[in-house]
């Protein structure tokens, strides 16, 4: 038995247009709209790469913010 996952986008690309849907996931016909699909793939994978960079210089932020607090402390208590 095989399981099919369904994405987001084929939800909402159902509701938006359950005919499109059918001829996409159904039929197999592709979309007419590749040129836009591609743009919105490239848009998706720049703004992942963003995000990633931001979770890791906030990360790195916190170390130094610590490392900072320890270096306090122990200047400190000399």
């Amino acid at each position: 038995m095989s399981e099919q996952v369904i994405r987001a986008s084929e939800l909402a690309q159902y509701v938006f247009c359950a005919h499109a849907w059918w001829l996409g996931a159904v039929e197999g016909q592709p979309s007419a709209h590749q040129r836009e699909m591609q743009i919105g793939e490239v848009a998706h994978r720049r703004h992942g790469r963003r995000v990633r960079t931001s979770v890791v210089l906030s990360r790195l932020a916190y170390l130094l913010l610590a490392l900072a607090i320890l270096i306090a402390l122990v200047a400190l208590f000399r």
